[in-house]
């Protein structure tokens, strides 16, 4: 049973040191910690072609291609000691067999004067040890040489140090703008740190790639994970994908235009090809529509009837508009810029179950209500009682008196009515009479 105890994995070195149960300095990999890792989907495959090439990687994205001359068994994470100028090195194997040849000819790699470097033996525990006390300088070896730098008034920003296995040597990567006079920084370095000293420039998407983060879409940084070689990235690129051109969104971390604007820019040019070019607004017998914007992947224009403002927007196929625009350069106008087929159908909106439904929440509000007026007339309905009943008592009475008065009144007015009309009738008769009578010779 192996009872090492690892500590705290370092990052961008993609291992973690321990102590074994002899208390010598050991080490394991951790792949949580590389910068442009690799996947193994051919590990479970026999190698074709076998080779005694590895490739082994260093801090954050330094990594070579190492040959085996000395047939060591080597598997993949193995920590292993490997030659430098001057000096010797300590690195971690992260591919084997055929995988090496793939990722030589992925990023263009060609060994100095066909010649590969060698790798000596599988790191000790000496050698782990030693490795150890390089990486704890290299923090405080990269504040106090940005002071220098600084003092000495040099255009230059100092953005990683890495020490050589060995501690007698270490790699200071810089980004500038310009070239910089750097041999006097050198001898102070050289006396500051009694070490050798190699300067390397490097730019900003590259200082991006070894420092590592978390982008705006979530995820780690393209830079830090697999992006091995960097194109320029134009503001044409977001033109073309009529994306808005603001810096604060287009802009990466490493203050320059984010490398996933190229990612889709192939898919967005193809298609913009079969786009019609529009100098001039659409005429119809309505009016004029100027363009507004274009959804190139679905392949619709929208127009607007104003041309300083989203009014009236209409969005139709690309191929209604070169219906429209061979109608109008041979002088004539459509009726209707949507056409028969395009016309706007309203169609309302139907629900599988009730749970579908919009209104679904105000039916329970209405229960609710209901409710709570029952639990209220429950509560009140021994104490209103008797109000109710007395009401009831007085509104009777009140009633029939008001009907014995109206009685009264509408009796004499009755009465004088029928006098009124009995004399009238009499009256009557008699003239009838009087008129009807025969006549006496």
């Amino acid at each position: 049973m192996d009872n090492t105890k690892y500590y705290k994995p370092e990052v961008g070195r993609g291992c973690s040191f321990g102590v074994n149960e002899a208390g010598e300095p050991t080490a394991k990999i951790a792949r949580g910690c590389f910068r442009l890792h690799e996947e193994p989907w051919l590990e479970e495959y026999p190698d074709n072609f076998p080779t005694d090439i590895f490739e082994v990687r260093f801090k954050n994205t330094r990594r070579s291609f190492y040959q085996n001359v000395n047939n060591l068994p080597l598997e993949v994470g193995d920590i292993v000691a490997v030659e430098a100028t001057p000096g010797h090195d300590i690195g971690i194997i992260s591919l084997t067999g055929d995988m090496v040849a793939r990722q030589m000819k992925r990023i263009g790699f060609n060994p100095q004067n066909g010649e590969f470097k060698k790798i000596y033996r599988k790191a000790r525990p000496y050698d782990i040890e030693k490795w150890q006390e390089a990486i704890a300088l290299e923090h405080e070896t990269m504040i106090r040489s940005r002071q220098i730098a600084a003092d000495m008034g040099l255009d230059m920003k100092i953005g990683d140090v890495e020490y050589q296995g060995d501690k007698i040597k270490a790699i200071f990567y810089y980004i500038a703008d310009g070239r910089v006079d750097f041999r006097e920084l050198i001898k102070v370095f050289a006396e500051q740190f009694h070490i050798r000293i190699e300067m390397k420039q490097i730019g900003a998407r590259q200082e991006a790639g070894r420092i590592g983060g978390i982008g705006a879409c979530g995820r780690e940084l393209c830079c830090a994970s697999w992006v091995s070689s960097f194109t320029s990235v134009t503001t044409g690129a977001a033109r073309v994908q009529d994306l808005s051109l603001n810096p604060l969104k287009l802009a990466g971390q490493c203050s320059k235009l984010k490398c996933c604007l190229t990612y889709e820019y192939d898919v967005y040019a193809d298609a913009r090809r079969s786009m019609p070019r529009l100098r001039e607004p659409l005429q119809a017998i309505d009016g004029e529509y100027f363009l507004v914007k274009s959804d190139i992947l679905a392949h619709t224009m929208t127009f607007s009837t104003s041309k300083d403002s989203m009014s009236n927007l209409v969005t139709i196929p690309v191929s209604r508009v070169r219906e429209i625009l061979s109608i109008n350069r041979n002088g004539g106008k459509v009726d209707s810029i949507l056409g028969e087929e395009n016309e706007p159908q309203v169609e309302e909106p139907t629900f599988r179950t009730e749970e579908d439904s919009i209104t679904r929440f105000d039916k329970s509000k209405k229960r609710k209500k209901k409710n709570r007026n029952r639990g209220n007339s429950d509560e009140n309905k021994g104490g209103d009682k008797r109000v109710s009943e007395n009401k009831s008592v007085d509104n009777k009475t009140a009633e029939q008196k008001g009907e014995q008065k109206a009685n009264e009144q509408n009796g004499g007015q009755n009465g004088e009515n029928r006098g009124e009309n009995k004399g009238g009738h009499r009256h009557h008769h008699k003239h009838r009479h009087h008129h009807n009578k025969p006549k006496q010779e």
